[in-house]
Protein backbone atom coordinates (compact mmCIF):
# COMPACT_ATOMS: atom_id res chain seq x y z
CA UNK A 1 0.00 0.00 0.00
CA UNK A 2 1.49 2.66 -0.94
CA UNK A 3 2.16 5.76 1.57
CA UNK A 4 1.06 9.43 1.01
CA UNK A 5 1.97 12.14 2.58
CA UNK A 6 -0.17 15.55 2.97
CA UNK A 7 1.64 18.10 2.05
CA UNK A 8 0.94 22.06 2.87
CA UNK A 9 0.70 24.34 -0.22
CA UNK A 10 2.56 27.28 -1.57
CA UNK A 11 0.50 29.60 -0.56
CA UNK A 12 0.63 28.26 3.21
CA UNK A 13 4.27 27.76 3.16
CA UNK A 14 5.50 31.06 1.67
CA UNK A 15 2.80 33.06 3.60
CA UNK A 16 1.94 36.79 2.58
CA UNK A 17 3.94 39.20 1.53
CA UNK A 18 2.79 41.99 4.10
CA UNK A 19 0.91 41.33 7.10
CA UNK A 20 -3.05 42.33 7.45
CA UNK A 21 -2.56 44.30 9.79
CA UNK A 22 -0.02 47.02 7.88
CA UNK A 23 -2.27 47.27 5.15
CA UNK A 24 -5.42 47.63 7.15
CA UNK A 25 -3.60 50.44 9.08
CA UNK A 26 -2.37 52.26 6.10
CA UNK A 27 -6.12 53.45 6.08
CA UNK A 28 -5.66 53.73 2.24
CA UNK A 29 -7.77 51.49 -0.10
CA UNK A 30 -5.76 49.94 -3.19
CA UNK A 31 -7.77 52.42 -5.25
CA UNK A 32 -6.81 55.39 -3.59
CA UNK A 33 -3.02 54.35 -3.30
CA UNK A 34 -2.82 53.97 -7.00
CA UNK A 35 -4.44 57.12 -7.95
CA UNK A 36 -1.57 58.91 -5.90
CA UNK A 37 0.34 60.90 -7.97
CA UNK A 38 3.80 59.88 -6.53
CA UNK A 39 3.28 56.36 -6.16
CA UNK A 40 6.83 54.58 -5.89
CA UNK A 41 7.22 51.21 -8.15
CA UNK A 42 6.28 47.97 -6.10
CA UNK A 43 9.36 46.15 -6.11
CA UNK A 44 9.45 43.10 -4.82
CA UNK A 45 5.80 42.11 -3.58
CA UNK A 46 3.62 39.42 -4.56
CA UNK A 47 2.35 40.93 -7.95
CA UNK A 48 -1.71 39.55 -8.18
CA UNK A 49 -2.21 40.82 -11.78
CA UNK A 50 -0.08 40.62 -14.75
CA UNK A 51 0.10 42.25 -18.27
CA UNK A 52 1.55 41.42 -21.51
CA UNK A 53 3.62 43.85 -23.32
CA UNK A 54 4.85 43.05 -26.68
CA UNK A 55 8.29 44.70 -28.07
CA UNK A 56 10.14 45.13 -30.77
CA UNK A 57 13.36 42.90 -30.61
CA UNK A 58 14.98 46.50 -30.68
CA UNK A 59 12.40 47.77 -27.76
CA UNK A 60 13.78 44.31 -25.94
CA UNK A 61 17.47 45.08 -26.63
CA UNK A 62 17.28 48.24 -25.54
CA UNK A 63 15.56 47.09 -22.16
CA UNK A 64 17.91 44.40 -21.64
CA UNK A 65 21.39 46.54 -21.91
CA UNK A 66 19.57 49.42 -19.47
CA UNK A 67 19.27 46.31 -17.10
CA UNK A 68 22.67 45.42 -17.75
CA UNK A 69 23.74 49.19 -17.38
CA UNK A 70 21.99 49.14 -14.18
CA UNK A 71 23.04 46.20 -12.65
CA UNK A 72 26.66 47.62 -13.30
CA UNK A 73 26.04 50.75 -11.50
CA UNK A 74 23.86 50.16 -8.71
CA UNK A 75 26.15 46.76 -8.13
CA UNK A 76 22.27 45.31 -8.00
CA UNK A 77 20.56 42.78 -10.32
CA UNK A 78 17.56 44.45 -12.03
CA UNK A 79 15.11 42.23 -13.01
CA UNK A 80 12.78 43.42 -16.28
CA UNK A 81 9.42 43.61 -14.22
CA UNK A 82 11.30 45.77 -11.98
CA UNK A 83 12.61 48.22 -14.79
CA UNK A 84 9.28 48.14 -16.30
CA UNK A 85 7.22 48.85 -12.91
CA UNK A 86 9.91 51.18 -12.22
CA UNK A 87 9.72 53.05 -15.76
CA UNK A 88 5.97 52.93 -15.49
CA UNK A 89 5.68 54.51 -12.04
CA UNK A 90 7.88 57.30 -13.40
CA UNK A 91 5.69 57.92 -16.50
CA UNK A 92 2.04 57.58 -14.36
CA UNK A 93 3.55 60.33 -12.01
CA UNK A 94 4.58 62.46 -15.17
CA UNK A 95 1.34 62.02 -16.30
CA UNK A 96 -0.77 62.96 -12.92
CA UNK A 97 1.75 65.77 -12.52
CA UNK A 98 1.85 67.29 -15.91
CA UNK A 99 -1.03 65.85 -18.13
CA UNK A 100 -0.51 66.51 -21.81
CA UNK A 101 2.27 68.24 -21.04
CA UNK A 102 3.97 65.15 -20.01
CA UNK A 103 6.26 63.07 -22.05
CA UNK A 104 4.26 60.36 -22.20
CA UNK A 105 1.25 62.60 -23.25
CA UNK A 106 3.59 64.25 -25.49
CA UNK A 107 4.86 60.96 -27.42
CA UNK A 108 1.15 59.53 -27.78
CA UNK A 109 -0.11 62.93 -28.93
CA UNK A 110 1.83 62.16 -31.79
CA UNK A 111 1.32 58.49 -32.52
CA UNK A 112 0.46 57.75 -36.01
CA UNK A 113 0.99 61.35 -37.29
CA UNK A 114 4.25 60.31 -38.94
Amino acid sequence: MPRRVNMPGADEIFGPTSSPEQSESSGQSSDQSSAQSSAPASGRVRHNEKMTVYLTSEELLAVEQTRLQMRGELGRNIDRGRLVRAALAVALDDWNTNGLDSQVGQLLRNVGTK
